[in-house]
């Protein structure tokens, strides 16, 4: 069985409880305050927590909440002062698994923690066979208000418009909201509406009829019907074909729509969360996006911040990931040295979250010492200065190209270039990963989806396998 926490500033109460936990033989681990508890977290989780309300930096509550969402069956006991609690229970009813009011007689203090680890090894036991799903890591301000939204807006059933670049963790997050739905128990459903070709996006959404078109040789359920009763994510909305906009539209009007040949309407019972990378104000004006479907998806929106902006995350990602890989791949456990994680943490990471995460997992296979140094980063990573050099090459370069364009009064400059160049990028990185798209995708801080989608358009598959 794993340890119980014991996170209190107060050193005395710490001993109460040690002296307590030691003489049921019941192993534990103390911690004076939050942050404390939270970076602690990449080293193994607890089997229960017994948590102080007030302590300097973050508080209990802000504790149990971040824990709710990491681990939700994960039992927390909060300690409170009287004065204390009657705020505890009406801000958290049913987060915490039981409350403790200060001053406490032990006997009961260790009745409420051999409840708690009894629930916890029967949740452990029926959730032992469930997926594993990623957790969300961070104790960046930041952070620590997209753990807030996502405890506000997972009990409702109100659309979520999520906003963030490529990597952030955008379907992570809609899982989240999903898992601490009252739709949990049903469907969660995901879609890159970007990756899709447009004549099938339609099909696939929706559904269609046997006959609707050639090849449609029996009725297919769309993902609206796959996600009855759960969660349907769209991702990359803003790369939603027009059409396929004003399909969406009517479903989020009136609740119904009809496959693709159909003539019933179907009833849509789902819950949407849309997320994309892009400006959504910024393409409605451009006309590429409707402005009704915009005000329909942006009943509350939630922005997920870049990694450059919250990097002292850094760190605790990165031991994370090192922690991952090294069971995904039957490998020797590595840490990073000190001066390797500050030299991660200057860098802005255009990847975000994806791609620290495949740097470690390069690591984990490339590495020969246990201790990973700056000098074992890959090549890309350690020469700002030769990247310095190049850059300024290229960029003359290009304007030189402009500059003939200009003369020879060339129609339609900026998109020409503009594939030239996004074709350029995604060939040589093509060629660098030996056509892996997802390593590609990921040096370029791209999504592989996008990346497939301008393959496509650009008429590049012959460079990829």
């Amino acid at each position: 069985m794993k340890p119980v926490w014991i996170i209190d500033d107060d050193r005395s109460i710490r001993w109460v409880l040690e002296k307590a936990l030691a003489r049921e033989n019941i192993e534990f681990k103390s911690f004076a305050s939050a942050e404390e508890a939270l970076g602690a977290l990449v080293h193994g989780v607890p089997q229960a927590v017994i948590s102080d309300i007030r302590m300097p930096g973050s508080s209990g509550l802000e504790l149990l909440q971040t824990l709710r969402e990491q681990y939700p069956h994960l039992p927390v006991i909060i300690m409170t002062a009287y004065s204390d609690l009657e705020s505890a229970v009406s801000s958290f009813q049913g987060g915490a698994f039981e409350y403790l009011p200060k001053p406490f007689d032990v006997n009961h203090a260790m009745e409420l923690i051999r409840r708690a680890l009894e629930q916890s090894q029967r949740k452990n036991a029926a959730v032992a066979e469930s997926p594993v799903v990623p957790d969300i890591l961070g104790q960046a301000p930041a952070m620590q208000e997209v753990f807030r939204a996502i405890g506000r807006l997972a009990p409702s059933h109100a659309t979520v418009l999520i906003n963030g670049e490529s990597g952030t963790g955008k379907e992570l997050v809609a899982l989240a909201l999903h898992r601490h739905s009252p739709r949990a128990e049903k469907a969660f459903v995901a879609i890159n509406t970007a990756a899709i070709p447009k004549d099938l996006l339609e099909s696939e959404l929706f559904g269609h009829e046997r006959g609707a078109f050639t090849g449609a040789t029996a009725a297919r359920r769309g993902r609206f019907e796959q996600a009855e009763g759960g969660t349907l994510f769209l991702d990359e909305i803003g790369d939603m074909p027009a059409e396929l906009q004003t399909r969406l539209l009517r479903v989020l009007s009136d609740g119904n729509f009809y496959r693709v040949g159909g003539h019933q309407p179907v009833k849509a019972n789902v819950r949407i969360i849309a997320a994309t990378h892009q400006n959504l104000e910024e393409r409605v004006k451009q006309g590429l996006f409707r402005e009704d479907l915009f005000h329909r998806l942006n009943v509350i929106r939630l922005r997920l911040p870049p990694l450059r902006e919250r990097r002292e995350d850094i760190p605790l990602l990165a031991k994370s990931f090192l922690q991952k890989s090294a069971c995904e791949l039957g490998a020797e456990q590595k840490s990073f040295s000190e001066a390797a994680l500050q030299y991660l943490m200057a860098q802005d990471f255009p990847g975000n979250v994806r791609q620290l995460e495949n740097l470690c997992h390069w690591l984990t296979v490339m590495t020969p010492s246990r201790v990973v140094e700056t000098a074992d980063l890959p090549p890309e990573w350690r020469s700002p200065a030769a990247s310095s050099e190049v850059a300024g090459e290229w960029r003359g370069a290009l304007a030189r190209q402009v500059a003939l364009a200009l003369q020879r009064g060339d129609p339609n400059i900026l998109d020409t270039l503009a594939k030239q160049f996004e074709s350029t990028l995604i060939t040589q990185a093509l060629q660098h990963t030996g056509g892996r798209r997802i390593e590609a995708a990921t040096l370029l801080g791209m999504g592989r989806n996008t990346l497939t989608r301008k393959i496509q358009e650009l008429g590049l598959d012959g460079e990829s396998k």
